[in-house]
């Protein structure tokens, strides 16, 4: 598609005053565009759909019927404040996902990175960040104030609780409460989230070296049998290991948390 092409603009959509629309976007019937909404070029979004807010959407995105993005956030505590969303470039956002500003508590901005995938019915709350090329399969709901970094796949119908930390490359089963931080690479699944071993499918998929994964084997071995607590034990991890995917893992258990962490065996 043209980059300086003019928008296309259904005579039934409101574009209220103030709105920037970017080259070769298209906006269906019925859609209702904010005044603060910044969209970038070739976006497309299809008919009923309500972005709304400080919201700025990159180049690419496409957002399909009945989205309701950069309405306030579900939070009493909310009282009008300047708050924002931003949505990455090639991020495709499915029927009735909704999608909040942040909070001034939580940092005032919600983020959701490039090339992700929200499905139908996904809820993404106040203040969470998502990084690039995460799946959120239907009907999951995502809680204010989450971190999901890159690569995470989100099974449908689960739930990530407030505060939660998802690492790069972990995978969520369907139908799985999250209520507590889950390793780089990690497989949670069960009602109620059980770190149940590693991601192999994705890790294989992205073209990670047999070695890598003969390290992150050995390495979740040793956080789950391993003595002393968890945190000690990814400590010693990080003094003798050379893979980097083992390092990322160290890292993220040895920073900062709200919460404490889905271990081997736990739920």
């Amino acid at each position: 598609m043209r980059s300086d092409a003019e928008p296309q603009v259904h005579p039934s959509a409101v574009i209220e005053p103030g709105a920037q629309i970017g080259a070769g976007c298209i906006i269906g019937p019925f859609c209702l565009i904010g005044p603060e909404v910044v969209l970038g070029d070739n976006c497309v979004v299809k008919s009923h759909v309500v972005i709304t807010g400080d919201t700025t959407v990159a180049n690419d995105c496409s957002i399909f019927s009945f989205a309701c993005v950069g309405e306030i956030p579900q939070d009493q505590k909310f009282k009008g404040e300047k708050t924002r969303l931003e949505i990455g470039p090639r991020t495709r956002i499915r029927e009735h996902v909704t999608i909040n500003t942040g909070t001034a508590g939580g940092g005032s901005l919600t983020r959701i990175g490039a090339d992700c995938l929200l499905m139908a019915g996904c809820h993404v709350a106040h203040d969470a960040i998502l990084g690039d090329r995460v799946i959120i399969v239907n009907n999951a709901a995502i809680a204010g104030h989450c971190i999901i970094e890159d690569d995470v796949l989100v099974g449908g119908l689960s739930g990530v609780h407030q505060f939660v930390r998802i690492g790069q490359g972990a995978i969520i089963g369907a139908v799985t409460m999250v209520t507590n931080d889950v390793i780089p690479y990690g497989l949670v699944q069960a009602p109620r989230g059980e770190l149940d071993g590693l991601n192999l499918v994705g890790l294989k998929r992205r073209g990670v070296a047999r070695s890598d994964i003969t390290a992150l084997r050995a390495a979740f071995q040793m956080l789950a049998q391993g003595e002393g607590a968890f945190q000690d034990r990814a400590r010693r991890l990080g003094e003798e290991t050379d893979s980097e995917y083992v390092r990322n893992i160290v890292k993220f258990v040895t920073g900062h948390s709200d919460r404490s962490f889905l271990t081997p065996g736990q739920g």
